[in-house]
C-alpha cells in the first residue's frame, strides 16, 4: 500500500490485516507494544501520536532537569535540562523512498519538538523504523551513514542529535547509525 506524503509527513495508511503477505504484521505490532511497555518506565508514552504533519505508531518523551542550589532552593546556582523524544513507525516494506521520507520527518521533528533556551543542554530524537521485510543492502548502508547534529547559539543553548534505528522483529536484527549504537541493545528482544 503506498505511503501518503504531506510535506514531511510520514503518515501511512496501514491496517493490521493488510501486509501484502510479507512478514507477520501482528508480530510487528506486538513488538511495538513490548517496546511501549519497556519505554514506559522512563518515558511518557502516547500511541497513534499526531502533531501537525508528523504521525507515528508510538511516541515517547523523557524530560530530566538538574539544578544546583546554594543553601536553599531560592538561591539557584544553575540548572540544565535534557530531553529525549522517541518516534516509532511501522513500515510493511522499506526502500530508499521510505527511509528518506522518515529521516526528513525526523529533521522536521527537531524543529517542532526541540525548544532551545538558556537551560536546554541536549535533546535526542530517536527514530525507530519497525519493518516487516528485511531491508536491502542500500537501505542498511544509508541507515549506517545517516548523521544529524545541530547546535543552538554556538552550543550555549544546547544541541540536538538524531539516532536512527531500523528493527526487523522476525530476525531480531537491529541496524543503527553511529549515534544509535548507544541504544541498539535496548531494541533487541529475545
Amino acid at each position: 500500500m503506498p505511503l501518503r506524503w504531506e510535506g514531511f509527513s510520514i503518515c501511512a495508511i496501514i491496517s493490521d490485516n493488510e501486509n501484502n503477505g510479507e512478514g507477520d504484521c501482528m508480530e510487528d505490532y506486538g513488538y511495538i507494544d513490548k517496546l511501549a511497555e519497556r519505554l514506559s518506565a522512563y518515558f511518557d508514552i502516547e500511541k497513534d501520536w499526531e502533531y501537525e504533519n508528523l504521525c507515528c505508531d508510538l511516541y515517547a518523551r523523557s524530560y530530566i532537569k538538574n539544578e544546583k542550589y546554594f543553601f536553599s532552593k531560592k538561591a539557584r546556582v544553575y540548572g540544565f535540562e535534557n530531553y529525549e523524544h522517541c518516534l516509532v513507525k511501522y513500515f510493511p516494506g522499506v526502500g530508499m523512498q521510505e527511509l528518506n521520507g522518515f529521516t526528513d520527518s525526523l529533521k522536521c521533528a527537531v524543529d517542532k519538538l526541540v525548544e532551545p533556551h538558556e537551560e536546554h543542554m541536549s535533546s535526542i530524537v530517536t527514530g525507530v523504523m519497525v519493518v516487516a521485510q528485511k531491508p536491502d543492502a542500500d537501505v542498511v548502508d544509508a541507515v549506517k551513514r545517516f548523521k544529524y547534529h545541530k547546535g543552538f547559539s554556538f552550543g550555549f543553548k544546547g544541541w540536538v542529535d538524531i539516532r536512527l534505528v531500523l528493527v526487523h522483529p522476525q530476525s531480531g536484527e537491529v541496524i543503527t547509525n553511529k549515534k544509535g549504537k548507544e541504544v541498539a541493545k535496548f531494541y533487541v528482544f529475545r
